[in-house]
């Protein structure tokens, strides 16, 4: 559909090696090559006489003087397809494709793998509770057991460690944690203390699954409360954690309007806090969290892999009533649980008339996302969802 596609998304998530299989045999230019990037930075006008498109560019971020010169070659020749492109820093590709590429570039997120693409289930579609949608997925349904479940949220969902179980998980997060820090965030701002840093990493690891409390953070980390929100931005800006946002408006105004914070995958964050295998973490003080972020990642993979972004929201209120998920598509909302029990309760739902009433709003289908087996109905418009329908 357009003359440039740009892959970006996390370390580590298969980016170059998808792009390589389907560009294939076309030209190869990766600019972690020293000599090549200094080549399109310093004779950025001459680089595409050498290599004349189409072609595959690999960590373009490092030649932002590149962006300007595509622009004209996608103008002149009028082509799809002539540039491919890929980088792991979000921020300042974005900025550079917004002044230069707007219109003629297609962008991909790509995460970690899902649990479909894990077990080879060939069904696309996002997720979303409606009968359609449950009954479609039933019929290509992987189903992988309780003991499963829990080595896939505890090893992480990066391709290199689904693909080879033999690989250590702790020296393969180790090593990401040391690139990520010495790569991606020097590059993006300025850290002074990297050890403080790291510290941040951890702490907000450790707070996966709940409601963002960055004046608690700072102070355990010992930063200043801009700091901390400068370092934020950089794990939300390279695909480390999401910010769910609350869901509220003029209705709402006991509504709690502070983001919950997720990590996108959550063997990154059992490796930064120190969950040393999948049966300690899954009878751990944090295995409700954890378990609430895996299918909360799982979901937003849902959404990406379909080519939409996710539609997520959560809700709170002072009085204590809560919805852990909110999916708000055409003008209606649906309302979720996520609990790792695989004895679900009707009780579990009892916030979901919060929304009922909502002017402008339709309350769609719900249910309890959790560890039971079967869909079972609790009403005509709430469910049992076992997580593999994800």
């Amino acid at each position: 559909m357009f003359g440039a596609i740009l892959v970006t998304g996390s370390r580590q998530t298969g980016k170059t090696t998808m792009l390589k299989k389907i560009t294939s045999p076309l030209p190869y230019i990766t600019l972690d090559d020293p000599i090549m990037m200094q080549a399109a930075n310093d004779e950025a006008g001459n680089f595409f006489k050498n290599t004349a498109p189409p072609v595959f560019i690999d960590e373009i971020q490092y030649a932002p003087s590149l962006f300007p010169y595509m622009k004209m070659i996608i103008d002149e020749k009028r082509e799809k397809g002539l540039f491919y492109l890929s980088g792991s820093q979000h921020f300042h590709m974005m900025k550079n494709v917004s002044e230069s590429l707007a219109g003629r570039i297609g962008i991909i997120n790509l995460s970690g793998l899902s649990l479909r693409e894990r077990y080879g289930a060939d069904f696309h579609d996002f997720f979303v509770p409606t009968e359609k949608y449950l009954s479609e997925r039933g019929k290509n349904l992987t189903n992988p057991g309780y003991i499963e479940i829990w080595k896939a949220i505890h090893r992480g969902a990066m391709p290199e460690l689904v693909a080879n179980e033999h690989i250590s998980w702790h020296n393969y997060y180790a090593n990401y944690v040391k690139t990520y820090i010495e790569r991606d965030v020097r590059d993006l701002t300025q850290v002074g203390d990297e050890l403080a840093f790291l510290r941040f990493l951890t702490v907000i690891a450790g707070m996966t699954g709940n409601i963002l409390n960055l004046a608690a953070v700072s102070k355990d980390v010992g930063i200043s409360a801009p700091t901390a929100e400068r370092w934020l931005s950089i794990l939300t800006t390279t695909d480390i954690v999401f910010l769910l946002q609350p869901f509220h408006n003029n209705i709402f105004k006991r509504a709690i309007k502070t983001p919950k914070i997720y990590f996108y995958d959550t063997g990154l964050a059992a490796f930064l806090t120190k969950w040393s295998s999948s049966e300690v973490l899954e009878s751990g003080a944090k295995a409700g969290a954890f378990f609430e972020t895996f299918v909360i990642s799982e979901i937003i993979k849902s959404f990406r892999n379909a080519g939409y972004d996710p539609p997520l929201y959560y809700y709170r209120d002072r009085d204590g009533k809560e919805i852990d998920l909110l999916i708000h598509m055409d003008g209606t909302l649906y309302p979720l649980e996520i609990k790792r029990t695989s004895n679900p309760r009707k009780e579990d739902i009892r916030s979901f008339n919060t929304i009922e009433n909502i002017p402008d709003m339709k309350r769609g289908p719900g249910g309890i996302i959790c560890m039971y087996d079967k869909i079972i109905s609790f009403n005509a418009n709430d469910r049992v969802i076992p997580v593999s329908y994800i």
